[in-house]
């Protein structure tokens, strides 16, 4: 079974940057598209960021909320095993909880924002930002 577990998530100020982490076990991480997630109490979870698998013909190709563009960066290291978002310039309402998740999602750009399409998920990792 695919295990993701998050970290990095911690109380910051508004402007401060913060990356979290994700280490995927039990599977093949090149060939599993990546996303994270966030969701804040009584909110919806909300799709942040995504990455395709390494194995995709077409090259890395990376997807943001249009909110999260300039700030937030999503990455992975195949050699770690190990997805990461570098979250820069924070602002409270960032304030949630984040999710990694994983899947086989392809080559299509809409499936990669939407959280029914991951099988994959880790148990998130609380971000706090204080003004």
């Amino acid at each position: 079974q695919v295990q993701l577990v998050e970290s990095g998530g911690r109380l910051v100020q508004a402007g401060d940057s913060l990356r979290l982490s994700c280490a995927v076990s039990g599977g093949t991480f090149s060939s599993l598209a990546v996303g994270w997630f966030r969701q804040a109490p009584g909110k919806e979870r909300d799709f942040v960021a995504a990455m395709n698998a390494a194995v995709n013909l077409g090259g890395d190709r990376t997807y943001y909320a249009d909110s999260m563009k300039g700030r937030f960066t999503i990455s992975r290291d195949d050699a770690k095993n190990t997805v990461y978002l570098q979250m820069n310039s924070l602002k409270p309402e960032d304030t949630a909880v984040y999710y990694c998740a994983a899947g086989i999602l392809g080559v299509r750009p809409d499936r990669y924002q939407s959280w029914h399409q991951y099988d994959y998920w880790g148990q998130g990792t609380q971000v706090t930002v204080s003004s």
